[in-house]
């Protein structure tokens, strides 16, 4: 459980992590954080050799936001299934459907096939990535949750640097289909040292709320009406379709602040309280990361890069991302964590527009800089991620709120991929020519960014977690 008591905790270190009393528990969160994220990545290098196989290029977009969208459903799950399983069955079914995804994929003879195994996929990856940040909180003590964090998520640029380069390896070989069948393959062993790794009866130490299903049907239509606008050919379809987006995503605000029981805690909508600051800060980031679903696509059509070197530049990303997460949660404590928050959005805005401006670029040269901005727009989103996270955490001494305040950081992250790959899809639509295609999404992204640093600001004036008292919307 973790440590109460309004004593600050007290410093804590890798080795405290690490110790044999917590490693067993601290292995598995990773763990799933890693399949899921290796999964998005993987998919994203081989999918343009699929879509050579089996057609379905004009719904390319589609199977990053179908995935995402359905992890967007399964974190909702979280505490449910949590409060009715515990812990050791709750990850073990999450396994079992991340698996059954991929096989349907791995044997997909056509794009909508593939769809459908992404739905399944995403339902198994958002609940691991769910149960993450759900048991941080009651498997181990406050003073370690930082690190936790810190570690837990930098398995997103380890799998997003793993990811990657398989895809695009076994897209190399010509055996696209050799990424789902590795998903599946790993899935199978994981969910062996899982059943002995969590106890049965760990459960959430909080209410099981009903599933917000109008909150969900908003953001679905937002991403879905997002989506067909990048294939439709009318300038007035996709004006319209963008508009029915951008109301879909307001008509959320207004049913997710009015129900008892929303997508998002209560405290998101209070006034005064900086959480919804902080989920605009993680969505901003996370928006920014969705760039990398194209990366691939762009290095082989633009560089002229193989499959396995065009997966390699979209885990330049990714390398930043691992690589300064782990050194910001090491260093960056106090009121340097909020400098960390702050410039995290404008490295990754500045190294964004950096690739988008290079793409002109050609040749030797060329290339190893857009390694080298990719690599600046993760830094970007690692010094920050761990920070934010960790003050969604500590919002409130209400154990309750404060759990589901934590809990929110995966759902606003899920939704803001979902909603961001359906964006990315519909600037990459814009473009006359690849690398007008690639400059609407950099830069369109980039200036995303940048709007997150007054987000950021807005989101470090309180210091100090106070008791909120939430009354229940009528």
């Amino acid at each position: 459980m973790a440590e109460s008591g309004s004593a600050a905790p007290a410093a804590a270190t890798w080795a405290d992590l690490f110790a044999p009393q917590h490693r067993s528990a601290v292995a598995v969160l990773a763990t799933g954080v890693a399949v899921f994220a290796i999964s998005t990545y993987l998919t994203a290098a081989s999918l343009p050799s699929a879509i050579d196989d089996i057609g379905g290029a004009d719904l390319y977009a589609w199977v990053m936001t179908t995935f995402l969208l359905a992890a967007v459903c399964a974190s909702m799950l979280v505490t449910p299934t949590l409060s009715r399983l515990g812990a050791r069955t709750a990850y073990l079914g999450a396994f079992f459907a991340f698996g059954v995804g991929s096989l349907i994929g791995a044997v997909a003879p056509t794009m909508p096939v593939l769809l459908v195994g992404r739905v399944v996929q995403g339902l198994g990856g958002g609940l691991l990535t769910g149960l993450a940040f759900a048991v941080v909180r009651i498997a181990l003590p406050e003073r370690l949750w930082v690190r936790a964090i810190g570690f837990t998520s930098a398995m997103w640029g380890v799998g997003n640097l793993i990811g990657p380069a398989l895809g695009g390896l076994f897209a190399q070989l010509h055996f696209w289909r050799g990424s789902f069948w590795l998903l599946v393959v790993v899935a199978a062993v994981v969910m062996v040292p899982t059943a002995r790794a969590l106890p049965h009866n760990r459960v959430a130490p909080v209410r099981n709320p009903p599933i917000p299903w109008w909150s969900l049907v908003a953001v679905a239509l937002a991403a879905a009406a997002l989506s067909v606008a990048s294939l439709t050919t009318g300038t007035a379809a996709t004006v319209t379709l963008i508009c029915v987006g951008a109301a879909s995503l307001f008509a959320f605000v207004g049913v997710d602040r009015r129900k008892g029981v929303g997508l998002l805690p209560r405290l998101t909508y209070v006034a005064g309280n900086p959480l919804k600051w902080i989920y605009l800060s993680v969505a901003v980031l996370a928006i920014g990361s969705t760039t990398e679903t194209f990366i691939p696509l762009f290095g082989q059509r633009i560089g002229g890069l193989g499959p396995f070197a065009a997966g390699l530049l979209g885990a330049a990303l990714s390398w930043g991302w691992s690589t300064s997460q782990i050194l910001s949660t090491t260093f960056a404590e106090g009121s340097r964590s909020r400098v960390v928050r702050l410039a995290g959005p404008g490295v990754l805005g500045a190294g964004l527009a950096a690739y988008g401006a290079l793409q002109s670029f050609d040749g030797a040269g060329g290339i190893a800089g857009w390694f080298v901005v990719l690599f600046v727009a993760g830094c970007g989103i690692g010094m920050a991620f761990p920070h934010i996270a960790t003050a969604a955490m500590t919002i409130t001494t209400d154990d309750a709120e404060a759990a589901r305040a934590s809990a929110g950081v995966n759902t606003v992250q899920m939704v803001a991929n979902a909603v961001g790959s359906a964006v990315a899809g519909l600037l990459v639509s814009f473009g006359s020519s690849d690398i007008a295609s690639a400059r609407y999404l950099f830069f369109g992204f980039a200036v995303v960014a940048l709007l997150g640093i007054a987000v950021a600001a807005a989101s470090v004036g309180r210091r100090r977690p106070v008791p909120i008292v939430v009354e229940e919307a009528s």
